[in-house]
């Protein structure tokens, strides 16, 4: 199972990625080991999550997500009903 996220990160930027094991790779973010845009933002903050059936569509979706402003993905976490930071 692939899960497409969303991190804000400690400079109030946001970061989207993807990853098949989402514990780790928000520790590995949160310990200066995840993307590079990461490095030297954290610690970060998970601020959205979606499922995706295979890594083919998670990529799709994270490039979709990519594309969109800043108020769009906001408004996309706020609708799955995360108190953002």
């Amino acid at each position: 199972m692939w899960t497409v996220y969303i991190l804000r990160c400690k400079d109030d930027t946001l970061y989207t990625g993807i990853t098949d094991n989402l514990p780790r790779r928000l520790a590995a973010h949160n310990a200066g080991r995840g993307a590079k845009y990461t490095r030297g933002r954290g610690p970060v903050t998970l601020v959205h999550t979606e499922p995706a059936e295979d890594k083919s569509s998670a990529l799709r979706r994270e490039s979709a997500i990519k594309k969109m402003t800043r108020a769009e993905k906001l408004s996309l976490c706020q609708a799955q009903g995360r108190k953002l930071p």
